[in-house]
Parts: C-alpha cells; sequence; structure tokens
C-alpha cells in the first residue's frame, strides 16, 4: 500500500477544505467526539498471522476536514502500537453510508510477530459504514502499516477489521 491512504486523506481532504468553505478552509471545528473498538485479522505478505485488537478515540476538534484522532492496538502476537493523526470522513446525502481514510504516525513494540523494521510506524486506512440515527457507527475497515522506509526493512502489515463505534455526547 506504501501511504495510499495518507496521501488521499490529504488529498481529498484539501480538495474538501478549499472548494467547499468560505474563508479560513482549515478553521478549527468542533466536531462529533467518539470511540471505537475493532478487531480483526492481522496479514503479513498476504497470510494471516493473528488477531489484532484496536481502540480509537475520534476527538471533538478538527482543523476543517481534518478530525484529530488517536488509537491504540494490540495483536494476539504481542505487538503494540500507539499514534495519533487525522481522519477525513465523506458521508452520503440521504442514507447513513460513510467512508472515511485515515493517516497517523506511531510507536510499535513488537512482540512475537513481524519485525517491521524500526519503532516509528504509520497506520492509514479507509473505513466503509453506516451511521445509525443514533449516532453509533458499523463498519469495515482496512489499515495498512510500514514505516516509510524511514528504516531500511520496510515490510508492512495489515490488518482487515469490523468496526463499531459510540458518540460520546
Amino acid at each position: 500500500m506504501n501511504g495510499i491512504f495518507a496521501v488521499l486523506t490529504l488529498v481529498l481532504g484539501m480538495n474538501d477544505a478549499f472548494y467547499n468553505c468560505d474563508g479560513n478552509c482549515l478553521a478549527r471545528l468542533e466536531v462529533q467526539d467518539r470511540i471505537s473498538i475493532s478487531q480483526g485479522s492481522l496479514q503479513f505478505r498476504g497470510d494471516v498471522i493473528g488477531r489484532e485488537v484496536y481502540a480509537r478515540y475520534d476527538s471533538s476538534r478538527a482543523n476543517g476536514p481534518f478530525q484529530s484522532i488517536y488509537g491504540v492496538s494490540y495483536s494476539s502476537l504481542g505487538d503494540f502500537w500507539a499514534g495519533a493523526g487525522h481522519s477525513y470522513t465523506m458521508k452520503s446525502e440521504g442514507n447513513g453510508f460513510y467512508s472515511e481514510l485515515h493517516a497517523m504516525t506511531g510507536l510499535y513494540v513488537q512482540g512475537s510477530g513481524p519485525d517491521l523494521g524500526g519503532p516509528i510506524e504509520f497506520r492509514s486506512g479507509v473505513e466503509l459504514g453506516y451511521e445509525f440515527s443514533s449516532g453509533w457507527r458499523l463498519a469495515a475497515s482496512f489499515d495498512h502499516r510500514s514505516n516509510a522506509e524511514i528504516f531500511p526493512l520496510n515490510p508492512g502489515v495489515e490488518t482487515v477489521q469490523l468496526r463499531v463505534s459510540k458518540p460520546l455526547n
């Protein structure tokens, strides 16, 4: 994946910011905060190697279309990742369907899982889901983690997961 979701997050978010604003396109905004939990398969080089549990807090702070997010994951192999970044959400008009792109920078602690090359790992991905009238969300998500070649070794891992999100306010 080599960062394609991170690039899409930036390009689509900036496009939204500049074509749908009346002034300061990256102004600070208050948005819906939520907590989510997901679980799914951890994949390395196309093979399922374990399971991962991932928790994320989507804060009430945004700059234009970019919402601040914080996440932590733990795999069945004892691998740990924690990071922060931004998401960009596109909602379908007239129904509850949405898609979201996210890009995060984080720290990786290797357990018995694969050597990802270093302690700094970037997580980017896409989420496709449905938001119920109550604000709860149910989604399928795909994440890629790698170090963007800041270290000589950069194999990357992917997670395919089911996510449930609850609004906090």
